[in-house]
């Protein structure tokens, strides 16, 4: 019998491993975050968190609707979930009173969702244009201004931009393959290869300014995207995904441009927005971005002409 309960336990702790095996430790940080907050609401009113019942859930996500977004409500309710199934609890989620209570939460706020600016051409081109007005040294221009196409012309999430290794290049004749090992929608490592073709405007080229980044760092192995010392010291250190938002808000305050609105995801859906201006297909725009659904790249179609195909451009004044 004694052996029998050993085995089951045994059973049981791998299981609750193989679950937290099945996030990205990022995934598994913002899960911790979330809950934390949640877990503060249920301490201050003398509830419980852990493990928690539907009722009190839905007293958080009404508390948490007075200055949240509903894709914060959203987000907050699988971290909850989520963390209950990881300690090995069961919390219904689907239970009516949460359900009901989302529902009327959107109606009352409304779910339209105003997301990041996207970096379009004329920012882009502002950006570079101002990187190289800077009284600094070549080859921190040359590592930005590399970050900041590759990020664009590729479609990147920043976590995957600064995740780039040398061993995940290949120079073609055509431009640059770029192996993507995992990301956000491959939680499984399958992997995907990205392929930068060279630009007309070499200035603008995100293969060419590449290509001079590699040259002057010296860089033949690791991580491309490094960070630099105080006294500009080229070190082994991978770059944060945060270091990618402050590059883009530094460049666009530089820029004259108002930068508030604008973060890391900035790059890839100003990718999309640029594609879809220029007519490219949702398949082949999903293709170099790594959405796994047409949802969001079909809003980025959608605005992208929201003046081409616009009823008023027939009326005659």
């Amino acid at each position: 019998m004694s052996e029998l309960t050993t085995d089951l336990k045994s059973l049981h702790e791998a299981t609750l491993n193989n679950l937290k095996n099945s996030k990205a430790n990022n995934t598994l940080r913002a899960y911790k975050s979330d809950f934390k907050d949640f877990g503060a609401f249920c301490v201050k009113h003398g509830l419980n968190s852990l493990p928690s019942e539907p009722k009190i859930v839905s007293l958080y996500l009404t508390h948490l609707s007075k200055n949240s977004k509903i894709s914060t409500l959203r987000r907050r309710l699988v971290s909850i979930s989520m963390v209950h199934k990881l300690k090995g609890h069961y919390l219904d989620t689907k239970h009516p009173i949460i359900v009901e209570n989302f529902l009327g939460i959107k109606r009352v706020k409304g779910s339209i969702q105003k997301g990041k600016k996207p970096i379009l051409i004329n920012h882009l081109k502002s950006i570079i244009n101002v990187i190289n007005e800077q009284k600094i040294d070549e080859i921190k221009k040359l590592r930005d201004k590399a970050i900041i196409l590759i990020g664009f012309g590729g479609g990147f999430r920043r976590t995957e931009l600064i995740s780039i290794d040398h061993e995940d290049l290949e120079f073609v004749q055509e431009g640059v393959k770029i192996t993507i090992k995992s990301s956000k929608t491959d939680q499984f490592g399958e992997g995907m290869i990205k392929g930068l073709p060279y630009f007309d405007n070499e200035f603008y080229c995100p293969v060419v300014n590449l290509k001079k980044w590699l040259e002057i760092s010296k860089i033949k192995s690791g991580p491309i995207f490094r960070r630099f010392t105080k006294g500009l010291i080229l070190t082994e250190h991978r770059l944060t995904d945060q270091s990618v938002v402050l590059l883009i808000k530094e460049y666009l305050n530089l820029a004259g441009i108002e930068n508030k609105n604008f973060a890391g995801h900035s790059l890839r859906s100003g990718f999309a927005t640029v594609a879809a201006e220029a007519g490219a297909d949702e398949r082949s725009i999903m293709a170099m971005t790594g959405h796994k659904t047409t949802q969001m790249v079909r809003r980025y179609i959608r605005e992208a002409n929201i003046f081409k195909n616009n009823a008023l451009n027939k009326i005659k004044v």
